[in-house]
């Protein structure tokens, strides 16, 4: 009696033990949730506090130990950590962990804590966990009579079925090892839609050469472009057995990784049963098992050997593992396959997943999937009424993935514009338009999901796969509205500028051979130029470097105008160097003035260089000018005033008595026409030589209305001026174009451009020119500087040196 009560007092001891030690669990997990969450919403609002361990360089163990506060907000920095080069912490998008994610994270802290209880309690507990998921499971998706394995890769699951199945048809695999294999080479099949890499994986980790793999091509006459074509398998089933090889194992999709189509299910099912074929089906398809309505297709998934679920990612459960569902009766190969765990602390992966499927509830687990398939629905509704875009479902009542994308013929037929012959290589250029819509997208509506997809037939397609995104990024209908909202206003940008890009071309040929157009198909835009002058004895290295030098200039000169248009050097997307990428474009850009301003800008900066860098001999020649009509001045002074007037107290009282008239005349050393010219021009007419051309000379400044961008028409009754226009015109009326409202994009003007009445900007820049130069030592400046404040008609008094 003694004992039982002593028994029952080390019971109650333990129970307490437990509890508490439960208790800390979770309030050290809410605590962790609560900083992490804090430092979120920190850099949500902009605040920091103070930043614990910032050096990215590994330093020694602190001798004293740190508190799990300190530990948190050391995590939260390395997550949310400034960058390399300085710059302030940027908003990381965390997965949105709700309750149940919650329940997910407790349950790795439990699985932690459950390992160290003692071997009879972690048994009992492990295989009750264990048993429950797995039925769960596969009441939840319809898998009658079925084992679970769980693992943390995905594709693991299918390598232990592998060794099941070589385990099951090569009878002395297990004595004789891969010996066994060369008397008949198993075949491993698997779609050409099937997720890149994992049959190589599965080699990898067989030890099976690559020619044990086989890739069955998709249909191409009859159904779907993504379907597992079952006539063509059938035939080389046939062949390999009959080349004495051992079909093994076929990979069927019920939702492709690209465009979520299903297999055949049904056919592939009797078509593995007629050759002794182990079937195994994986997809985000399988999600929709669930649901009280499941089509024939998916249906017939339940039939196959075994599956591959995510319902981590399907319901938005953090680090939850992956669970292959199969059917074998023999539980020993199971056990040499590694699909059931030998170690009771292994079985503790299904902790997490056992409590989240507790947590939602069967009602809550389809509530999540329906949520997923109304959304797909939804946006596949909306976009039936947006023009120009093509979508492409496998059902289009049931599909839980919509793929769409931008489309030329529906984007020929609904705008006014034709783009027949737009370029060369249509179909590259439609994939980078679409690869921009979808990184647009995903950027304006994050919530949304959307991820751009590159198929074999279709091209760039974007993807809106809500059984993989929603869960884990919350969406909800709202979303979809704004995602089609973002959408319509993207759409007509896009058709404009598909519909400019011939324009765009022949506007820049038009300036061949200064200002090159460049065929880069892989550009979302208008197009690429280079300007290229001409290099007459210039070597390859000089000229690379002038043609950096030059469009490097242009570009920034471009990036600093006033308009809506991206202006870009695009280094990720061609192979070509030194180019300009122009970016989209609206339907009410003038190409012909864009086109004119890229030219002009890049012209005055070719000519600003060249006066710069024979600025040195202009300086030099013009100053040994300067000194030479300075001596002969002088010289004729002296003959014209006499001696005494030269004497400093004598010619003094002399032109106080007798003024004299001089003849000579003042100079002004213009570094752009490099020579010195007179100064009687500048104070007759009171202004600066040139001051009425830049007056005359109309800018386009002057022809914007209130609120009008630049290279943007004034009204929707103009039409552009390459319409209009010949090329002689745009040719005169280019400078006029280029000058653009701000000051700072005014381009420096060359020496025979002043000859030219329509380039108004040469004084301006000559002015600019002149005055960096007036720290040039010399006797001119103090002469010339004496004779300049001379007005015209009045006596002047200058002393004698």
């Amino acid at each position: 009696m003694l004992s039982a009560e002593c028994s029952d007092a080390s019971s109650h001891t333990s129970s307490m033990m437990v509890d508490s030690t439960l208790t800390q669990v979770g309030k050290n997990l809410n605590e962790a949730m609560r900083i992490l969450g804090d430092g979120q919403g920190e850099l949500e609002s902009g605040t920091r506090r103070q930043h614990f361990g910032s050096t990215g360089i590994p330093g020694p163990l602190q001798g004293d130990g740190q508190d799990v506060s300190t530990l948190l907000h050391l995590v939260h920095n390395l997550i949310n950590d400034e960058d390399e080069d300085g710059e302030k912490p940027t908003l990381h998008r965390l997965q949105n962990v709700g309750e149940q994610g919650h329940m997910a994270l407790l349950g790795h802290s439990l699985a932690a804590y459950i390992s160290v209880l003692d071997r009879e309690r972690l048994r009992k507990l492990t295989t009750r966990i264990l048993s429950d998921t797995t039925m769960w499971l596969c009441r939840l998706f319809r898998y009658e009579n079925g084992s679970a394995c769980f693992h943390d890769d995905d594709r693991d699951g299918l390598v232990k079925v592998c060794r099941l199945v070589i385990n099951a048809r090569y009878q002395e695999y297990a004595s004789e090892g891969y010996a066994v294999l060369s008397s008949k080479q198993p075949i491993i099949y698997q779609s050409a839609a099937c997720r890149p890499g994992l049959a190589q994986h599965l080699c990898t980790q067989l030890g099976l050469p690559l020619s044990s793999l086989c890739t069955v091509p998709c249909n191409t006459v009859f159904g779907s472009q993504h379907q597992m074509d079952v006539a063509l398998l059938e035939k080389l089933i046939k062949e390999d057995k009959e080349a004495g090889k051992l079909p093994l194992l076929l990979i069927a999709n019920a939702g492709t990784p690209g465009a979520g189509h299903t297999d055949k299910l049904g056919r592939l099912r009797d078509l593995c049963d007629q050759y002794s074929l182990w079937l195994h089906v994986e997809g985000v398809n399988l999600a929709t098992l669930a649901l009280g309505e499941v089509t024939s297709a998916i249906m017939a998934a339940t039939r196959s050997d075994s599956m591959t679920l995510t319902p981590g990612q399907w319901l938005g459960l953090p680090a939850v593992t992956a669970v292959t569902l199969y059917r074998h009766e023999d539980p020993a190969l199971s056990l040499a396959a590694g699909l059931t765990p030998s170690q009771p602390v292994e079985k503790l992966r299904a902790l997490p997943l056992w409590l989240s499927l507790q947590y939602l509830g069967h009602s809550g687990v389809v509530q999540k999937f329906r949520h997923a398939t109304s959304l797909s629905q939804q946006l596949l509704q909306k976009l039936k009424s947006v023009t120009s875009i093509k979508t492409s479902v496998e059902d289009e009542l049931k599909s839980p993935v919509v793929l769409f994308k931008f489309s030329q013929e529906m984007s020929a037929a609904s705008h006014e514009g034709s783009v027949e012959g737009f370029c060369a290589g249509e179909k590259e250029v439609l994939d980078a338009f679409n690869r921009w819509l979808g990184e647009q997208l995903a950027q304006l509506v994050p919530t949304s999901g959307v991820d751009v997809v590159e198929l074999e037939e279709e091209g760039t397609c974007v993807r809106f796969s809500p059984l993989v995104t929603a869960a884990v990024l919350g969406t909800q209908q709202e979303d979809v509205e704004d995602l089609v909202v973002k959408l319509m206003e993207v759409v007509p940008v896009m058709n404009s500028t598909l519909c400019l890009i011939q324009d765009f071309r022949e506007q820049t040929h038009r300036h061949s051979p200064s200002l090159r157009y460049i065929e880069e198909h892989s550009w979302p835009g208008l197009g690429a130029v280079r300007y290229e002058p001409q290099a007459d004895g210039m070597d390859e290295i000089r000229r690379k470097q002038e043609l950096e030098k030059i469009n490097t200039e242009l570009l920034k000169k471009l990036q600093e105008l006033d308009t809506d248009i991206i202006f870009s050097s695009g280094s990720e997307f061609g192979t070509e160097d030194d180019c300009i990428f122009v970016g989209m474009v609206t339907e009410d850009v003038d190409v012909c003035e864009l086109v004119d301003t890229i030219a002009a800008l890049g012209r005055d900066i070719v000519e600003s260089g060249r006066l710069l860098e024979n600025m040195t001999e202009v300086v030099r020649k013009g100053i040994l000018e300067a000194e030479l009509q300075l001596q002969k001045a002088n010289e004729e002074k002296l003959i014209e005033e006499g001696m005494l007037r030269q004497l400093p107290l004598v010619g003094s009282v002399l032109n106080w008595f007798s003024p004299v008239q001089s003849s000579i005349k003042g100079r002004t050393f213009n570094l752009a026409a490099g020579s010195l010219d007179s100064t009687e021009v500048t104070y007759s007419t009171k202004a600066q030589a040139g001051k009425q051309s830049l007056q005359d000379a109309p800018t386009s400044s002057s022809k914007r209305l209130p609120g009008q961008r630049l290279f943007q028409r004034s009204g929707p009754g103009s039409d552009s001026i390459s319409e209009t226009s010949s090329i002689g015109q745009a040719d005169d009326t280019a400078m006029e174009r280029s000058v653009p409202e701000r000051s700072s994009v005014q381009p420096p003007i060359s020496p025979t451009a002043l000859e030219t009445p329509s380039d108004t900007a040469s004084d301006v820049t000559t002015e600019k020119i002149q005055g960096s130069c007036e720290q040039v030592p010399s006797q001119v400046e103090a002469e010339e500087a004496t004779k300049e404040r001379q007005p015209e008609g009045q006596e002047v008094k200058q002393s004698s040196r």
